[in-house]
């Protein structure tokens, strides 16, 4: 880059490389939450080969996801720690080391070692990087941006579920999960275009004060500054250091709690049906390739859906109120399960695919960006591992608890009524106490501007501004050389 770019304003681009950034996401975001969905087409196989149950057999795709919400923290820590690029590029290589060894599999438990909790836990390192760098990158285009790269998952599940039933016609499942163990090395590709943010002033400011040292003093290296933050963190206890990476104090946050509380009872029921929608429609006697087309077409409608509705939550009339949008697409998601049962042809599944397709969709383009909206940009990174960490106990249970309601009932029908009926309370849930949100804050934001008429705030207004300032600074890597960029422009005025 050219030194003249040293005097950017430090801050989301909103475009420009972004957008690149925006495609990297796309791919990783997409293979982490579609490809635990396409796996769904080679269950019935694998179910007769190891002759297991319904109930036994969903552990593998509810490991994969509880493992990979679950790795939330462990990933926030290590994105803090390192930046999105390398983790990455790492999580794309666990992920296909996971599945070439499933590969070679003897046993469901092996199954559930290499594909839940291997690849799981690369995918995890896959998901979380990708949408905190999208909020690095952008700002006032944020929704549009994770609506897009959110759009990543119906584009691979649109994509995978006729390739997995294809792969399996030609190379059988061990044969499947090889070529599809390198399929998911792209990640890697897709996590290298992930470029820290402010890499060109930290290039300037660098060349700037090695000419400045060598004109001073030679040669100096920055070891000593590293050795000093080694012995400070030594002498932290082990709290003080997780929470270094990990704000605990979200758990003070009313918004937070709302948001965990409501996401934790939805994603009891959110991920079941589309495990369990391909193996329906053979049980109800719908060849192999029309089951595995109705999840890409739940896959072609959630592909518009997804940025469709990041351009109407970005809208002027939505973005204030995101949060009731969110609540009604999970009540409407939930609606669509309850009336499931009722589409007794191939054509009413069509339709129940489009519909929840469509639900899925607006839910999954807004589940971060409420998120985001709700803690700030600052500690949105603590935020996703703290939330997934608690969503993957209900995450793992999920599919497991509709696979023994289907062996215990015979019928799958008992499995979509339950499914809805927990999300339309988790979106009831959701409205009314976001409705009670709103007001606290409109109550509280009264208070302020009362506070303000008085003297004496001031002082304690400008202290609150300090340690917002100083809470805002502990971002990672990426930002790391725009926190050094007006220090180095300092020196640089004073000739030093």
């Amino acid at each position: 880059p050219a030194p003249a770019e040293a005097g950017r304003a430090p801050g989301p681009p909103d475009g420009g490389w972004g957008w690149v950034v925006v495609f990297g996401a796309f791919v990783s975001i997409g293979f982490a939450y579609a490809f635990p969905k396409g796996l769904a087409i080679f269950f019935k196989e694998i179910q007769d080969f190891f002759g297991t149950s319904y109930s036994e057999i969903a552990w593998v795709s509810s490991i994969m996801l509880a493992t990979t919400y679950g790795a939330g923290p462990i990933s926030s820590i290590l994105v803090n720690r390192y930046g999105s690029r390398p983790v990455v590029m790492f999580g794309g290589l666990l992920c296909g080391v996971g599945m070439i060894s499933a590969a070679f599999c003897t046993s469901i438990l092996q199954l559930y070692i290499c594909v839940g909790f291997i690849t799981g836990f690369g995918l995890a390192l896959n998901l979380q990087p990708s949408v905190i760098i999208i909020g690095k990158y952008f700002l006032k285009r944020r929704p549009i941006a994770n609506g897009l790269a959110m759009a990543g998952s119906p584009v691979m599940l649109c994509t995978l579920a006729p390739l997995n039933q294809f792969l399996f016609d030609n190379f059988g499942w061990r044969g499947s999960f090889l070529i599809l163990g390198a399929i998911l090395l792209h990640c890697c590709v897709a996590g290298a275009l992930f470029r820290p943010i402010g890499a060109g002033t930290a290039q300037v400011k660098t060349q700037v004060t090695e000419e400045a040292e060598d004109a001073l003093k030679g040669k100096i290296t920055k070891d000593g500054p590293m050795v000093n933050e080694t012995e400070e963190e030594g002498g932290k206890d082990c709290f003080e250091k997780v929470n270094q990476y990990l704000d605990f104090s979200l758990f003070k946050h009313r918004g937070f709690l709302i948001y965990l509380i409501g996401n934790v009872l939805m994603f009891l029921g959110f991920f079941a049906p589309i495990v369990f929608l391909a193996p329906y429609a053979k049980h109800t006697g719908i060849d192999e390739y029309s089951a595995a087309f109705l999840l890409s077409i739940l896959a072609v409608v959630d592909m518009v859906a997804r940025p469709t509705t990041g351009i109407i939550a970005n809208s002027k009339w939505v973005r204030p109120r995101i949060q009731y949008f969110f609540s009604f697409a999970i009540a409407f998601n939930g609606a669509c399960h309850l009336l499931c049962p009722l589409a007794s042809s191939y054509t009413g599944l069509i339709v129940y695919s489009s519909f929840f397709g469509l639900a899925f969709g607006m839910v999954c383009a807004m589940l971060f960006e409420t998120l985001m909206d709700l803690v700030g940009a600052a500690r949105f990174t603590s935020a996703v591992g703290l939330v997934t960490i608690a969503e993957c106990c209900t995450i793992l249970l999920g599919p497991p608890i509709g696979g023994i309601l289907i062996d215990t009932f015979g019928d799958y029908k008992y499995m979509f009524i339950k499914c809805g009926a927990v999300m339309v309370l988790a979106g009831t849930f959701l409205f009314i106490m976001n409705y009670y949100n709103y007001r606290m804050l409109a109550k509280e934001e009264k208070e302020r501007k009362t506070k303000e008429e008085d003297p004496k705030s001031v002082r304690i207004e400008y202290e609150d501004q300090k340690n917002w300032n100083k809470d805002s600074t502990q971002d990672g890597p990426e930002l790391e050389p725009l926190r050094e960029k007006g220090e180095g422009e300092k020196k640089e005025m004073n000739g030093t």
